[in-house]
């Protein structure tokens, strides 16, 4: 009987699964969106059970696709969305409030009055991170303090708190496992990337009881079986890491100083620093890149908040292309941005700026100014962000990088990453595979069972599909970046006035 390994993929704004083969190819895909819930200005939220629903159903279309059932499943691994906040009943195992989104700002005041008090290195040194509301500690916490009855419950123990690696988890063993592994926890603020524990000064300036909190397992191991009706038989969920570690993983990126970027909702650029937390003097994260037999490995991370979701707001906000697929004509219509620079700081700003009150904006609108150019400079921001992460990387390790392995939907597209190799003055590597986050967590998720033997079999999966080098004048360049580096300057801190 044919076996394959599947990755649940969880994201943001879809819920998908992948199955694939020995060579690491994809047999089957399937894909399902659901519902982004924005209660207020900054708010984001999602609803726990419609991640659970879209996600089996993805996963039984995707079997179905090349009709197999769950005997032909070796193995799961899950990758999700990070710092999605989901606390529920550990006895009716229902959702307390909808699940805060990593986007959801609603405890950014929260997080100055920690900053005020002198908690900014403590908590750097402990976990890694800056104090920002894009963690999930202060959303267990907000949860905690605004559920009507929810800190009564949560002090009896009847409370579970999970990223949605863990709700899923949770849901397909029944309830029976409540488990993260360590990449999920280093991304809560909570978890101490050091002594790779819970961290109980932590715990007690959040105010969070720590029955709450999930076992802490490796990123590649038998964590249980499934336990629902939904597979023909019990398939060990083997496999867990955060969307950007797996991304680095499937990526092949296990040498130190190896850089992925990842073009989704986010832009999310990490760099392999081997076995040692490396923190960073330039607001870089310092994150755990994945924990696989007994070593665990470190990573530095920019978050960048709006990457690919620019071009949704261009579908969906402006209305000026039906479907994302047709930003890369768009933008070709002209042959540059006519001096128009976007900023899409529209939930604030990430690495390495941090502002939480920045704002979009949109500067050298003329009256010759076209969709076109709308379309460009929002393609040319992506990767003028990135450029701005990779340079403070560069200083923070001393480490040049030669070229940057790039994956997620918009890697697709050709305008966007030559642009990105330009900026850079480096090659641009897109490999044949972009589908690298699901790949990441199927070979770890197969490596605990077998199904590849080691890491250096799954090296070989690794296939190129194109590489970009640069090819702009320097000239027109520099004068691009100042205006970039005006334009972000121009944006920050526009919620406070």
């Amino acid at each position: 009987m044919e076996k394959y390994v599947m990755a649940l993929d969880q994201g943001t704004t879809s819920s998908r699964a992948l199955i694939f083969d020995r060579k690491g190819a994809i047999v089957s895909m399937a894909q399902k969106e659901f519902k982004q819930i924005f209660p207020q200005p900054g708010w984001v939220e999602h609803d726990p059970n419609e991640i659970w629903s879209s996600q089996v159903a993805v996963a039984a279309e995707a079997m179905s696709k090349i009709g197999i059932n769950g005997l032909n499943v070796e193995a799961i691994g899950i990758t999700n969305q990070r710092e999605t906040t989901i606390v529920w009943d550990r006895n009716t195992g229902e959702p307390i409030y909808n699940a805060i989104v990593w986007q959801d700002r609603r405890t950014s005041n929260f997080c100055d009055e920690l900053k005020e008090k002198g908690y900014t290195e403590t908590i750097r040194q402990k976990t890694g991170l800056v104090i920002d509301a894009y963690f999930s500690g202060t959303k267990v916490k907000w949860i905690l303090d605004n559920v009507p009855g929810a800190r009564e419950k949560a002090n009896r123990g009847e409370l579970a708190f999970g990223t949605v690696d863990t709700w899923l988890v949770w849901k397909l063993t029944r309830g029976r496992t409540h488990v993260t592994d360590v990449t999920n926890a280093s991304r809560t603020m909570l978890f101490n990337i050091n002594s790779l524990e819970w961290d109980k000064d932590l715990l007690e300036l959040f105010n969070i009881p720590e029955s709450m909190l999930p076992r802490v397992a490796s990123s590649s191991e038998i964590y249980d079986h499934t336990n629902t009706t939904f597979f023909a038989s019990k398939v060990p969920i083997s496999g867990i890491a955060g969307d950007q570690q797996a991304a680095l993983f499937g990526q092949m990126c296990t040498n130190e100083g190896m850089v992925k970027n990842t073009y989704g909702t986010g832009c999310f650029l990490l760099m392999n620093t081997g076995e040692k937390p490396f923190l960073s003097k330039n607001n870089l994260i310092t994150t755990i890149a994945w924990q696989l037999d007994g070593k665990t490995y470190y990573a530095l991370e920019g978050s960048i908040f709006i990457g690919g979701a620019v071009v949704q707001w261009l579908r969906d906000g402006l209305g000026i292309i039906k479907s994302s697929a047709e930003v890369e004509d768009l933008a070709k219509q002209v042959d540059d941005n006519g001096d128009l620079y976007l900023v899409p700081s529209f939930t604030g700003m990430g690495a390495p700026h941090w502002d939480q009150y920045a704002r979009g904006l949109m500067i050298g609108i003329s009256r010759g100014t076209t969709r076109a150019h709308i379309a460009r400079a929002a393609l040319e921001s992506i990767a003028f962000q990135t450029m701005d992460v990779l340079d403070v990387m560069e200083k923070d390790t001393g480490i040049k990088v030669a070229e940057l392995r790039v994956d997620g939907g918009a890697s697709a597209n050709n305008l966007l990453m030559q642009f990105q190799s330009d900026v850079l003055g480096i090659n641009v590597n897109r490999p044949k595979t972009i589908e690298t986050t699901a790949m990441g967590t199927a070979y770890l998720a197969g490596l605990a069972t077998g199904y590849w033997k080691d890491i250096n079999e799954i090296k070989k999966l690794w296939q190129l599909d194109n590489t970009f080098t640069p090819s702009m004048p320097a000239e027109k360049l520099d004068k691009m970046k100042e205006k970039w580096a005006d334009a972000v300057e121009r944006a920050k801190s526009w919620h406070r006035q």
